[in-house]
């Protein structure tokens, strides 16, 4: 997380409910060598004591996971490289603005026949904002192929035991210099999601306010 604490000061209800929104990150590990990291979706509890994933069995975190590891699942948000000419003033140096948020805790593995209600749960989280197409349920598919699938993977909790974001969305700049990085940042930004980026920084409250 970033150092300054200007960009540390969200609620942890708004850490909270970006992290469950977006639902996918990456879950990194100590291992013997060197970090172990995987991309994936999890399901973030209401009360977010803890997170819901799976992985292959084959990948290193799922075989190096007994009984549980200490990990971190990173989610990151919209991010832009900002140029100093977008602000209108001298003296400014480049930076890149974004959000993310880290889960911290530990990951243990789930009984197999958890496998099922877990895999129910992550999708019925996304197929629900595809409205008004029908969600895709498990028995869609052929008799006995989702079981040969399943038997690929392992599903896995994760504890969280602290929540950490990070919003650097220029609030350490003037109100006027901030809206205008914004504006240049939806124009010309360099990154992922630019717009809703922008949106996020003109969100910042006036410093008059």
């Amino acid at each position: 997380m970033h150092p300054n604490p200007i960009f540390r000061d969200t609620l942890a209800p708004e850490n909270i409910a970006f992290a469950r929104e977006r639902g996918f990150g990456v879950l990194s590990v100590n291992g013997t060598r060197h970090p172990m990291l995987s991309h994936v979706p999890f399901f973030l509890a209401e009360d977010a004591a803890h997170a819901d994933l799976h992985l292959v069995r084959s990948n290193l975190i799922a075989r190096a996971c007994k009984p549980s590891l200490p990990a971190c699942i990173a989610v990151s948000g919209p991010d832009s490289y900002v140029s100093p000419d977008w602000y209108g003033i001298e003296d400014q140096v480049p930076t890149w603005n974004y959000v993310a948020v880290h889960l911290i805790g530990t990951l243990e593995p789930m009984p197999d026949n958890s496998l099922p209600a877990l895999l129910d749960k992550l999708s019925d989280h996304f197929e629900s904002r595809l409205l008004p197409k029908p969600p895709w349920l498990r028995r869609k598919m052929s008799d006995g192929t989702f079981d040969r699938m399943a038997r690929m993977i392992q599903p896995f909790r994760f504890h969280v035991s602290d929540i950490q974001g990070t919003w650097k969305l220029n609030q350490n700049k003037s109100d006027a210099v901030r809206h205008a990085a914004a504006d240049h940042t939806a124009a010309y930004g360099i990154g992922s999601d630019v717009r809703a980026l922008a949106a996020l920084i003109h969100g910042v409250p006036d410093q008059g306010e």
